[in-house]
């Protein structure tokens, strides 16, 4: 059997629970309906606030935090078909939680190289997010990645910037963290006006290129590895190679 469902958590949670109870037995999960199923029957999942949260509680309640976070980063690979084997770790942790190392199975095995290739994205983005400086005085940050990672770096820059409000735009998913002086959010974006960066910036940008360029090594030079340890991927917004 086919699931199809709305794409969110609460969405998937609410799978898990009519797949337990129903007793579906799944062949595929998909977000999209297709325009053609051949022999295939579809049960379409509307996401329910009660169902999600019983799931939930359970997770907290069988499952380590390890695990739940696991199931949570899984859940922010968004541009990776994880469903079916994010389920399956869901049952098998149901059963046993020493069995969701076993790396025999492939939904198992699929998901501890998912999350690595998650995490792996998170540390370089650590590295690579700029901010601008925007005429309030907060910093403005645009980010274009492979995977939903603004929690993450949420988290980060909320511990390394302290007081100052930031905002991290991801362009690809029309999504904004925003952090002022009481919370930190994250909150979907019709549409975004161009922002008006303060009289400091396109100076103290100038300098960062220079600095930029005062530190490397000519003899050195070698653009095949630079674009190994920065690929061009992650460069767009990255002041230092803007022309």
């Amino acid at each position: 059997m086919v699931v199809f469902y709305d794409g969110s958590f609460e969405g998937f949670l609410t799978l898990v629970y009519e797949v337990y109870y129903a007793k579906l037995h799944v062949s595929a999960i998909i977000k999209k309906m297709p325009e053609r199923l051949v022999f295939e029957s579809v049960h379409e999942v509307f996401s329910d606030d009660v169902k999600a949260s019983k799931v939930l509680n359970a997770l907290k309640k069988h499952f380590s935090k390890e695990n739940q976070r696991t199931i949570f980063n899984i859940f922010l690979c968004d541009t990776k078909a994880h469903e079916r084997s994010l389920l399956e770790y869901i049952r098998t942790g149901f059963k046993n939680t020493r069995l969701l190392g076993n790396i025999t199975n492939p939904h198992l095995f699929y998901i501890q190289n998912l999350e690595k290739e998650l995490l792996s994205l998170v540390h370089k983005m650590y590295g690579f997010t700029r901010f601008e400086e925007l005429e309030d005085g907060t910093l403005y940050a645009k980010i274009e990645t492979k995977f939903n990672i603004l929690p993450f770096l949420g988290e980060h820059f909320f511990k390394r910037l302290g007081k100052i409000p930031f905002i991290i735009h991801d362009v690809r998913r029309s999504l904004a963290l925003m952090k002022d002086e009481s919370s930190m959010q994250i909150h979907s974006i019709a549409s975004f006006d161009a922002p008006i960066y303060s009289q400091n910036e396109a100076h103290v940008k100038e300098l960062w290129k220079r600095f930029f360029k005062a530190t490397a090594i000519q003899s050195r030079h070698n653009p095949k590895l630079q674009k190994n340890l920065v690929p061009l991927l992650y460069r767009t917004y990255m002041s230092e190679f803007q022309a």
